[in-house]
């Protein structure tokens, strides 16, 4: 069994579905609400146990509700909490507006993830037993650059989804291994818009990239080799919400189970394009069961 580390976010989704996302001094009305949990570290800690993994999670929540059942909803999944703390004050949360085009807007308000500022005692242990760390920029930037440097120390290999999107230092991408970024994030690091020039400007800081098109695929470039676009299964997408930490999640457990770039990378896809077909952000994510299945359909229809 693939062993999977997350150092990451816990966020409470306070999610409005609206038919049109509201404009700058607009009042929409909404047609539901929902509480369910999120943030990005937990939503790739989520993808990757259902995907197959064994998980710890490294963070933490809030002393309120928030963080009792976000607390509650990663142990469902099988994941080790042992590392995620209870800090005073309040649980991350996310304010998430979807419309009915599946598209979403979103503001996160750290809370507990701010007082994550490095490792704690047993966090390196546990960092050192994972064939992969999930990283994302939804804690303190030095917790995100100790993390990834305790993985560079013990030969794990480091996964950087650098969102939200922000100037990363030389020490933190010296120290990862794979970078995935959305198209969007992919320009804000390199001030390129053109996703394959945006590939090739990142391969002069790390050693491969995964650049996420959304519908339109997936964009994988390494040093010395040729670049290679996966397109996305063509699906109807009902919300995008997290299919980004589906992908990532279900990306390093076929990367830790010994596939080749090019079938997990399909099989990543798979799983995020049944992400997006299903409300909510750990919610949608499907099972290892579902994930074979549908990319195993999708194979025999391409075949």
């Amino acid at each position: 069994m693939t062993a999977i580390a997350v150092l990451g976010s816990t966020n409470m989704d306070l999610v409005a579905y609206v038919p049109k996302a509201p404009r700058l001094g607009e009042t929409v009305t909404g047609r539901a609400f929902r509480t369910v949990p999120g943030g990005k570290g937990a939503n790739q800690a989520v993808a990757a146990a259902r995907c197959g993994a064994r998980v710890v999670m490294i963070g933490a929540v809030g002393a309120d509700e928030f963080g009792v059942r976000l607390r509650s909803a990663l142990a469902a999944d099988g994941i080790d909490t042992a590392a995620l703390r209870t800090a005073e004050g309040a649980s991350g949360t996310a304010h998430i507006t979807v419309d009915d085009e599946g598209g979403n807007s979103i503001i996160v308000i750290p809370g507990a993830n701010a007082r994550v500022t490095g490792l704690e005692t047993g966090d390196a242990a546990r960092i050192a037993a994972a064939d992969a760390l999930l990283l994302q920029l939804e804690l303190p930037l030095e917790a995100v650059l100790a993390g990834a440097v305790a993985a560079r120390a013990h030969g794990v290999r480091t996964v950087l989804t650098p969102a939200p999107a922000q100037a990363l230092p030389g020490e933190l991408l010296a120290a990862t291994d794979l970078l995935v970024p959305n198209e969007h994030e992919a320009a804000a690091l390199t001030g390129l818009t053109d996703p394959g020039r945006c590939a090739a400007a990142l391969l002069e800081a790390v050693p491969e990239v995964v650049i996420t098109l959304g519908a339109a695929g997936v964009l994988y470039a390494a040093r010395g080799r040729e670049p290679l676009a996966v397109p996305a299964p063509r699906v109807r997408a009902v919300d995008t919400t997290a299919a980004g930490d589906t992908f990532v999640g279900a990306l390093a457990v076929a990367l830790g189970e010994g596939r080749p770039m090019p079938e997990a990378l399909r099989w990543a896809s798979a799983a995020a394009a049944l992400s997006v077909q299903r409300p909510g952000a750990q919610d949608s994510m499907p099972t290892r069961a579902e994930t074979d299945a549908f990319a195993a359909d999708r194979s025999g229809a391409a075949s």
